[in-house]
């Protein structure tokens, strides 16, 4: 079927399965998407990170073929989105049913599109809950039932936009583990969401989103690394320390307190600096806490912190 499609080699390794090139978008006199390009490698999850209107979620509906650019051109399997719907799955931020269809009655729906349909009900823990209206379910059910219908025509491609927005903690991390099965089961992924947390755990590669365009685009550790930033130990000493003492360790950059707490903030191996210091005055760490920087700092550094309506 896909015999003449083209493919081409990403320098990660694998094969670029869709490519988006110069993307722009408007809207009326406003700019949604300006010059976009990149590519995502086959069974990679490629995160799209962004403050509310950055571009992000019109960036994936013309990758789903749901919007058409005014420039630029975008590619999947090596053709425009449209020729190839089959082949790609999506679950869209705002997706609702009818709230009195049954979860085995919509699966039934949506499998009577395809010849030949995949079964996801079972592997997303659904199988128990066929006979339930969709307006009883949980919301981490509801995601499930989101991804087994994005999933079910057995696409190559799926897009999930803000997939875990709304979720309690544990929702949230289950829903993850699912996103990690469907990727083993061969699936790319375009994951769109707000989560830093959920972007380093999933993601392979981030594009991070503003004013309608790519700010950066690398790995979550790569994105990092680009942040200057110290590590930093937070403690309550169990007995009376000279401050002097922690400025004088070279991997000390600085010194505060608050309150009974001690902030010492440094290089790299400040916790091993710090603590031996501490062994050998035999004072005790209390409340010891360590904070280093994380792709939520990374974040805030390449948006600005900015917010705004999402498009």
């Amino acid at each position: 079927m896909f015999d003449d499609l083209l493919f081409v080699l990403h320098d990660r390794g694998g094969m670029a399965i869709v490519e988006v090139r110069e993307l722009g978008k408007r809207y009326g006199p406003r700019v949604a998407v300006d010059s976009v390009s990149f590519e995502v490698a086959e069974g990679e999850i490629f995160g799209i990170l962004g403050p509310n209107g950055a571009g992000k979620t019109t960036t994936v509906e013309c990758v789903a073929g749901l919007r058409k650019p005014d420039r630029g051109s975008v590619s999947v399997l090596g053709r425009a989105p449209g020729d190839v719907r089959s082949a790609i799955g999506v679950q869209l931020q705002a997706s609702e049913l009818p709230e009195r269809i049954r979860v085995g009655e919509a699966l039934s729906l949506f499998s009577s599109f395809y010849p030949s349909p995949a079964d996801w009900s079972s592997r997303l823990g659904l199988s128990g809950h066929l006979k339930a209206e969709f307006g009883q379910l949980s919301g981490g059910l509801k995601q499930r039932l989101s991804i087994a219908l994005a999933l079910i025509g057995s696409p190559r491609v799926a897009i999930l936009d803000e997939l875990t927005t709304g979720l309690d903690p544990q929702a949230r991390r289950d829903t993850w583990s699912v996103i990690e099965e469907v990727r083993s089961a061969g699936v790319t992924i375009l994951l769109v969401t707000h989560f830093m947390e959920e972007a380093e755990r999933l993601c392979d590669r981030v594009a991070v989103f503003r004013d309608g365009r790519i700010a950066a685009l690398d790995t979550p550790s790569g994105l990092v690394s680009r942040v200057d930033g110290a590590t930093r130990v937070r403690f309550v000493p169990s007995a009376s320390l000279d401050v002097a003492l922690l400025q004088a360790l070279p991997e000390v950059t600085e010194v505060s307190s608050v309150g009974s707490q001690l902030v010492v903030s440094g290089s790299e191996n400040l916790l091993h600096a710090v603590t031996s210091l501490l062994a050998r005055k035999q004072i005790v760490a209390r409340q010891l806490r360590v904070d280093q920087v994380s792709l939520d700092d990374a974040y805030v550094e390449l948006t600005g912190g900015s917010r705004a309506e999402d498009h």
